[in-house]
């Protein structure tokens, strides 16, 4: 008989050691971790001492998301708190680049609105090209990436010297009235394949507070 005869045997008859447990103390194996033999017995018992590990360290990582996820939802709320007591246009967009700033960790925040009436001399309310519009129109969704030749850094200022990575995030659902675009001098901070929910939520935010008062 050879040996994957014998590990088919095994496989067909998963009751075999039931019928014959003596032979459990019979049969030795290799240890995992030296080179003696050991019981079979105690063979499956290291093996699932080390499925138990695996699974902790597993817990221990959704854990871990759970908590920052708290933390972020929260932050996201004060967020919310904050721009619903914001009294005109003004007062929400500095209430959005002060949380942005002071919770998020964000140090370069720059926010453009068109097509709608904004005070006078408002940098919300600088010109922005026909192009570039375009470009948000169709973005559907947040979009992190590097800053190097990205055609919206110029709008950090003086501070795209600092830029490494931006995060842009279109204002509205159906047709965006603006884009709220999150520079970090982190070149990792924001990047091609994060998650955006947050971000998401946030231009949603961002775009009923701003619409509600214009």
């Amino acid at each position: 008989m050879t040996a994957e005869e014998v590990a088919q045997f095994f496989r067909t008859h998963p009751q075999f050691f039931d019928q014959h447990p003596e032979l459990l103390e019979s049969v030795f194996v290799p240890h995992p971790y030296g080179g003696r033999a050991i019981p079979l017995s105690e063979r499956q018992i290291l093996a699932l001492r080390d499925k138990v590990k695996l699974l902790e360290g597993k817990l221990g990582e959704l854990i871990q998301f759970g908590e920052e996820n708290d933390a972020i939802g929260e932050k996201v709320h004060r967020l919310s708190a904050a721009l619903l007591g914001a009294r005109d246009f003004a007062g929400a967009a500095q209430t959005l680049t002060f949380h942005l700033r002071e919770d998020f960790s964000v140090p370069h925040v720059a926010l453009r609105v068109w097509d709608r009436s904004l005070p006078q001399d408002t940098p919300e309310g600088a010109s922005v090209s026909d192009e570039l519009r375009a470009r948000v129109q169709t973005m559907g969704a947040p979009q992190c990436g590097a800053a190097a030749g990205n055609p919206f850094l110029p709008w950090f200022g003086d501070a795209k010297e600092h830029v490494r990575s931006i995060a842009l995030v279109p204002l509205g659902q159906t047709r965006s009235l603006g884009l709220l675009a999150l520079g970090s001098e982190d070149a990792q901070r924001f990047y091609a394949e994060m998650g955006t929910l947050y971000l998401r939520r946030i231009g949603e935010l961002t775009a009923a507070a701003l619409a509600a008062r214009l």
